[in-house]
């Protein structure tokens, strides 16, 4: 996840999943959704920052909950590092 200051007021998402690393159409789609989902929990926490989510190979396979969860930690640490 890399992230940065915008100025707006406001979070921007951007999402790099590749076909390299989820190879089928419904596993990045997946993976789309539930940082799509997470992210919209996190606005308010986010808010000011442009950040990007770039998924690893072992996401497609990582359970919801655990993706939750994972999320919720970048989200955070990307709010410390914009801040600062």
């Amino acid at each position: 996840m890399l992230s940065k200051p915008n100025g707006l007021g406001i979070a921007r998402l951007g999402l790099a999943i590749s076909k390299k690393h989820c190879r089928l159409a419904t596993e990045r789609n997946r993976l789309k959704r539930l940082v799509r989902e997470s992210f919209r929990r996190h606005q308010d926490v986010l808010a000011g920052l442009d950040v990007v989510v770039i998924a690893q190979p072992a996401a497609k396979e990582a359970a919801h909950a655990a993706l939750f969860d994972s999320l919720e930690r970048h989200w955070h640490q990307s709010r410390r590092r914009g801040t600062g």
